[in-house]
């Protein structure tokens, strides 16, 4: 039986908690030296969850995950689960600034976090955030200091250790609409919005990405760099456990790193954006590894060249799937296949993942014909309940029918699949990572020398697009590039950092006076200098 009908009435939890009692000794998570199986990952998960039960956390209440890939997070995930709480999983390589608003505006009562991460001090960071954190309650720490804490901070092996044998009573909920997941993702101003993900959206995905690549207990998956991210989540944490396949992590990526891991792990299926891939070309082409063991994955979260895949199939990962995936849709929303005639495989992003519709819209919500160029909008399991206290954003986003309006512009052929064509919305895809125009403008206007700033989108060999800001300064004054990279580092995470900036004397305007994005666009794309910086 399909694991989408297997899966049908399962909570969170219980993804685990039934593989655990089936195959206890099967390996589930490998990292750096270490291996744990489902049994131990489901026992750690139960001591947890009793630990947070003992400290007052029950169903509903809001944990923020704030970890680079590690099996703390996937223990985490499952003791919210466990006592239905939602999680609210973060990128740790968010500022400070940033990070306050999700965990103020997600209402978060308790936050684990790394000890250190890329030479952040958590620690010295929570001192600061939790006077003006007031849902704030409990910071659990995962690393190894042996530090003194305070009544509110614990170390992560300590809370586990304190829950042995507690017990706790967890929640009965519907799968169909218990909240388990707020995953934040950025509007078309840029701010954040929060995607509300039910038990059933997120295992609906992760059970059909896990069926089109016909996952088994033999299976070993690479490539989940940002167990933060809904594909981490959905097909890398959820699918990987709903099939009884094993999970390789990597605390930070590396192209080299990752290839030898495939070798060694003889690995099967490989995750991964466009950067992922492109830079494991790079290093194989520089020394070759054996990766005759991979046999199947997918390629998703950013534009992908015809070109591109056939490279990836021919040196990488030969039965590598282009994929379509959102936010708002749980992940995979439409995956090619096995048997598709080769020009779907390349020039497509698949068809639908089962129970799920798409249809292609006017400007003013009319459903068009096959073949017509138009905005994309899906309706099934998979899509999101709404975002987060965000009820006019959420009803905008719906048509009368229920289906979501993704923004993506696209073609549905008479087969069947999905042709992306191009964004609706001003968004630049930056190695798997969604940045929006506006917000990067919003800071660099603040900057007492722009007169004028568009940021747009350019294509660039690994990260897919990288962001260049055109910017005119106010005269006589003096500014340079990299200080207003910095002044963007300042309050953006890294990966909104401009990677290029343009000094123009104006900017191309339309003829209503509007800045001509395409047309500078094309005028920085044909500019014949370095390329753009990789963050």
């Amino acid at each position: 039986m399909a694991l989408v009908e297997r899966s049908r009435t399962f909570t969170v939890a219980q993804v685990l908690a039934s593989r655990a009692a089936m195959d206890p000794e099967a390996p589930y998570l490998h990292h750096e030296d270490t291996v744990a199986n489902f049994g131990q990952i489901e026992s750690r998960a139960e001591s947890l969850a009793a630990a947070l039960a003992n400290l007052g956390v029950e169903e509903g209440d809001r944990i923020a995950l704030i970890l680079p890939p590690c099996p703390e997070f996937v223990v985490s995930l499952f003791a919210a689960a466990k006592l239905g709480a939602v999680v609210v999983p973060l990128n740790p390589l968010l500022t400070q600034a940033e990070l306050h608003y999700m965990l103020r505006h997600s209402e978060a009562t308790v936050a684990v976090s790394a000890e250190i991460h890329r030479e952040v001090d958590y620690l010295d960071l929570f001192e600061e955030l939790f006077p003006i954190l007031p849902d704030l309650q409990y910071l659990v720490t995962v690393g190894e200091e042996d530090l003194w804490y305070d009544d509110r901070i614990f170390q992560f092996e300590d809370l586990v250790s304190s829950g042995v044998g507690r017990d706790f009573s967890g929640p009965e909920l519907d799968p169909d609409q218990a909240l388990f997941a707020i995953a934040y993702t950025s509007g078309t101003t840029g701010k954040p919005k929060g995607v509300e993900l039910t038990h059933r959206n997120l295992i609906h995905t992760a059970a059909a990405t896990a069926d089109a690549l016909e996952l088994t207990g033999e299976d070993r998956v690479i490539g989940v760099t940002a167990l933060f991210h809904v594909f981490g989540l959905s097909p890398g944490i959820l699918g990987t456990a709903l099939a009884g396949a094993s999970l390789v992590l990597q605390t930070e990526f590396d192209g080299s790193e990752s290839l030898d891991l495939v070798e060694r792990h003889k690995v099967t299926v490989h995750y991964g954006v466009p950067t992922v891939f492109a830079t494991q070309l790079r290093e194989q082409r520089r020394r070759a590894r054996d990766l005759s063991s991979l046999r199947t994955g997918v390629v998703a979260g950013g534009p992908v060249a015809d070109d591109f895949v056939r490279q990836v199939r021919q040196e990488l990962c030969p039965g590598i799937r282009v994929a379509y995936s959102l936010t708002e849709t749980a992940s995979t929303l439409c995956i090619t296949g096995p048997d598709d005639p080769e020009v779907k495989r390349y020039q497509t992003v698949g068809r639908p993942v089962p129970e799920t519709e798409i249809r292609v819209l006017e400007e003013d919500g009319t459903e068009l014909p096959v073949e017509s160029l138009g905005e994309i909008a899906v309706r099934g399991p998979g899509v999101m309940r709404g975002y987060y206290r965000q009820p006019t954003e959420t009803t905008r986003s719906f048509d009368e029918e229920g289906f979501f309006r993704t923004g993506d512009l696209g073609i549905l052929d008479e087969d069947g699949y999905v042709h992306l064509v191009g964004r609706s919305k001003d968004v630049i895809i930056r190695g798997g990572y969604n940045v929006y125009p506006r917000e990067v403008e919003d800071r660099l206007h603040a900057h007492p020398a722009v007169r004028e700033v568009a940021v747009v989108g350019v294509p660039h060999e690994i990260l897919g697009e990288a962001i260049c800001a055109a910017v005119v300064h106010v005269e006589g004054a003096i500014v340079t590039e990299d200080e207003l990279r910095e002044w963007c580092r300042m309050t953006l995470a890294g990966h909104k950092v401009p990677d290029r900036v343009r000094f123009l004397d104006s900017l191309p305007l339309t003829g209503t006076g509007k800045v001509h994005r395409v047309e500078l666009a094309r005028m920085i794309r044909a500019e014949p200098d370095e390329m753009a910086r990789d963050e």
